[in-house]
């Protein structure tokens, strides 16, 4: 009996924040459908808007809770959104670049974070989000990364780089590629291979043609397939101690990860109904639009506001990086 009563009692505690995520991340996904910017950044900016819920003690347990796991549910639900037969589909030649596109965004992340004087940790996170998908890379990253005050902000930060470089890209590149006179597969690589968030590409790419988006799209959910090995990786640097924050405790592998990576296996193997993956992808966004406005809710603007040009700065180079590093290998495709 003793057991119900303290499950009740959770549930009870963590309902108010919870529930105000969701108020939050609803009106964020109505923005975004009246006026067509990003949901993830509608949410973002309603969240540090209303921050100050987050000092209320009835909210702040709900808020962590959303910000933390159901953000993890969302990451992992994206595994259903891919199949080892896309990695396939693009050729080898096309897997190389991409592989070599956010392996080299991510050192040069952390290059630059050191030039800057900045947490190296913070330009692992600002590289994995632009070399893989933007704010829901950011997010598994940081989920994995030791937690800290400073973990918070840096994500916070990333977040609203990565959303906003997205936008911009969205409608500059394919401009881009029309005066490069790419043709059509490589503007759909290019598409799909520089810019960050996903809903991005499918606006960019669908904007030229639906060859082109098809292709773009495609492309995009092969780099969101390396965030898996990529935030594996960062946890075996973290077990084998090479970060320089030696009284850093490194985390065990998230369920979260193990979850992605049987959810791509299924999806890879069995033919799911159309109805399924769709679902799966709508709770996915929805979980991480909420667990952004949670975040939101959590940060401090003004430790925001006092680190300065440096971070906006590496984020817009990682940006230039991997478009550089695309367009000039894409006529040795």
């Amino acid at each position: 009996m003793s057991i119900k009563v303290s499950k009740f009692e959770a549930i009870t505690v963590l309902l108010p924040g919870i529930v105000i995520s969701v108020v939050v991340g609803l009106a964020a996904l109505f923005l975004s459908s009246h006026y067509g910017a990003p949901a993830m950044l509608f949410a973002l900016l309603l969240g540090i808007a209303m921050s100050f819920i987050y000092e209320d003690s009835k909210c702040k347990a709900g808020i962590e809770f959303t910000a933390c796991h159901i953000l993890r549910i969302g990451v992992a639900l994206l595994g259903l959104r891919i199949a080892f037969g896309d990695l396939a589909a693009m050729g080898w030649k096309t897997g190389i670049l991409l592989v070599v596109a956010v392996v080299s965004t991510i050192f040069v992340g952390i290059l630059l974070a050191k030039v800057f004087g900045l947490n190296k940790r913070f330009g692992l996170l600002t590289g994995g989000s632009v070399g893989i998908c933007g704010a829901s890379a950011a997010m598994a990253i940081s989920a994995v990364l030791p937690q800290s005050p400073e973990n918070d902000r840096d994500t916070l930060l990333t977040i609203i780089g990565v959303t906003s470089l997205s936008t911009i890209a969205m409608v500059v590149y394919p401009i881009v590629a029309a005066y490069l006179q790419l043709n059509e597969t490589q503007t759909s690589i290019f598409l799909g291979a520089t810019i960050h968030d996903v809903a991005q590409v499918v606006g960019a790419g669908y904007s030229v043609s639906e060859q082109t988006g098809d292709l773009a799209t495609l492309t995009k959910l092969v780099r969101v397939a390396f965030l898996m090995p990529v935030v594996m990786c960062i946890l075996l640097v973290l077990k084998l101690n090479l970060d320089s924050d030696r009284n850093a405790k490194p985390p065990g592998v998230p369920a979260f990860l193990l979850a992605f990576t049987v959810l791509m296996a299924i999806n890879s193997l069995v033919s799911l109904p159309q109805v399924i993956t769709d679902s799966a992808t709508d709770i996915s966004r929805f979980s991480l639009v909420i667990s952004i406005a949670a975040i939101g809710m959590k940060s401090n603007l003004r430790k925001i506001l006092v680190v300065g040009i440096k971070p906006i700065l590496l984020l817009v180079i990682e940006t230039l990086w991997i478009a550089a590093l695309i367009l000039l290998c894409l006529p040795y495709l």
